[in-house]
């Protein structure tokens, strides 16, 4: 990490104005202002340590980790986190498969995937039984990242799974005969309760919820857990809420403080203590095709996202998260990008 005296650059005159250095008799030269202390500079520089930090690489899982994104609430940023969570984790080194099961199809748009009617999707893994691995694409702009898309068809599946043998448990099927390793899959849910978010529930063993720090954040919860406690009960004992991500925050509001801490009281340890800041950059990513990893690496919500993976990859593992160090460094970095921007 930099200290700010590196960031300020070399001491500077007293005297204003450009400083010469004697190169000899009459000749003279003015010293340039050093890379980083300019905004754009500095901004270069904390992309180039962000994308550096995130190829360092994590422990990898004994086994594939399945993580199902869920809350039946619109607008959380469910398909925000699934995309840049798994980015992350492939910038770390893992190989992460994205299973888009929203039929807005909005996680195939911001991992550049094509997802017209033709092309071979996720509903054609449900539906007609075909391979996953004949629908899977990879991302192009991030190595070890995959994706299964969605497509509008998507939209009827609901129906039409109400008729079809094994409906529950049509997408855990297709994932165990999926044969290429893999460290992660992450399952977008769509926002609601029906046989999709079933099909991902009885698929994963994970259940990932991000919560806005917003008025409201809890409600509808309540639902979904008891929803989480029935596939547990009656189909998948391994099922279990792992992970908690508050997302939207705002540290200038007090509404966002409070609504963090009583998330943090009420679900304790499976809250990550990486937030999601509000931020333009994750916004605006993917109206270019793009995760907020590649679109602006420097940006606070790419260090967030990226600590968060860190954060999720450790526990996964049974390493204690190093808050003092690895939270602090980022947040340094974060305060530093919002500074500049």
């Amino acid at each position: 990490m930099r200290s700010d005296a590196n960031i300020a650059g070399p001491m500077t005159d007293p005297v204003p104005g450009p400083r010469t250095e004697s190169m000899g008799e009459d000749v003279s030269r003015e010293t340039p202002p050093p890379m980083d202390d300019t905004p754009i500079g500095r901004a270069a520089q904390l992309a180039v340590e962000a994308l550096g930090r995130a190829g360092e690489g994590l422990p990898r899982p004994e086994q594939t980790r399945v993580m199902v994104v869920a809350n039946q609430k619109g607008g959380v940023g469910k398909t925000t986190t699934t995309v840049n969570l798994a980015a992350s984790l492939a910038l770390h080194g893992g190989r992460v498969l994205v299973i888009d099961l929203d039929p807005q199809g909005n996680a195939s748009t911001a991992l550049g995937i094509d997802h017209h009617a033709e092309v071979p999707s996720i509903y054609d893994v449900l539906i007609d039984s075909k391979p996953l691995s004949e629908v899977v694409q990879p991302v192009p702009d991030v190595e070890g990242l995959f994706c299964a898309p969605a497509t509008i068809d998507l939209a009827g599946a609901e129906i039409e799974l109400v008729s079809l043998v094994a409906r529950e448990s049509r997408l855990e099927r297709a994932i165990q005969a999926y044969e290429q390793p893999l460290d992660y899959i992450l399952i977008d849910c769509p926002p609601s309760l029906g046989l999709l978010t079933v099909n991902a529930l009885v698929a994963g063993a994970e259940v990932l919820i991000p919560i806005q720090c917003e008025y409201y954040a809890l409600e509808g919860l309540g639902q979904l857990l008891r929803n989480v406690d029935l596939v547990r009960g009656h189909l998948n004992p391994a099922l279990h809420v792992s992970t908690i991500l508050l997302t939207m925050y705002d540290g200038r509001t007090r509404l966002a403080s409070q609504v963090a801490d009583e998330v943090r009281n009420h679900f304790g340890d499976e809250v990550l203590r990486t937030s999601i800041p509000r931020s333009v950059r994750i916004s605006e990513a993917p109206s270019y095709g793009q995760t907020v990893l590649t679109y602006d690496p420097g940006s606070s919500g790419a260090l967030s996202y990226l600590e968060a993976a860190r954060e999720i990859a450790l526990r996964g593992v049974g390493v204690a998260y190093d808050a003092q160090h690895a939270h602090a460094g980022a947040q340094n970095d974060q305060n530093t990008v919002e500074g500049i921007q």
